[in-house]
């Protein structure tokens, strides 16, 4: 009989997952919210650990340079805001955590690839997973509108022209800022005298 956490865990977690291993390159689709929209962000990289394969917490840390910038992500297999996981290449190696990865770059980074069928791989039914990825690419279909688009775009330019003239002033207002600043260069400030 299982215990009470397992019979949780059960629920939560996804019916199949990709079978990801150390050395392995992987493309990581994300949910990502921001400002009240979602979107899908693919992360590409090395995935230089795995732990706790069976558990509803198997997480993976994905790494690759950005910009010049060593970035890693960490992501749990079984979190809904993963929609899925690619493996684009599988590479020879024989240890779980590759930290000696994070010093090596250009050609000295390289792993010897191996043969694996792509597709079997990557072939995984997740219905639920797929049903959210199509929500998510028709609600971004649906709200694209390019008459409201140019007319949101219309109205950010005039509310940034009106912070920017935030005063208009007259032009007899202008005319007497300008002498004051003039009369005020023409009679500098007279040196002190120091005792």
């Amino acid at each position: 009989m299982a215990s009470v956490i397992e019979q949780i865990e059960a629920k939560y977690k996804k019916k199949a997952v990709v079978d990801v291993k150390s050395g392995d390159t992987v493309r990581v689709h994300q949910k990502i919210r921001e400002a009240g929209k979602e979107r899908i962000q693919i992360f590409e990289g090395l995935v230089i650990k795995t732990s706790r394969k069976n558990s509803l917490t198997s997480n993976f840390i994905v790494r690759r340079v950005a910009s010049g910038v060593g970035v890693e992500k960490t992501f749990l297999i079984h979190s809904p805001n993963i929609l899925k996981v690619e493996v684009v290449r599988r590479s020879k190696v024989r240890r779980n955590y590759l930290t000696y990865m994070r010093e090596l770059t250009g050609k000295s980074a390289r792993l010897s690839g191996v043969e694996f069928d792509r597709d079997a791989v990557n072939t995984i039914q997740d219905e639920a997973a797929e049903a959210e990825e199509a929500k998510i690419h028709e609600a971004q279909v649906e709200s694209y509108d390019p008459e409201a688009a140019k007319a949101e775009k219309a109205a950010e330019e005039a509310e940034a022209a009106a912070a920017t003239t935030e005063e208009p002033k007259t032009e007899a207002e202008k005319l007497e800022a300008k002498p004051v600043e003039k009369a005020e260069a023409k009679n500098p400030a007279k040196p002190q005298n120091k005792e």
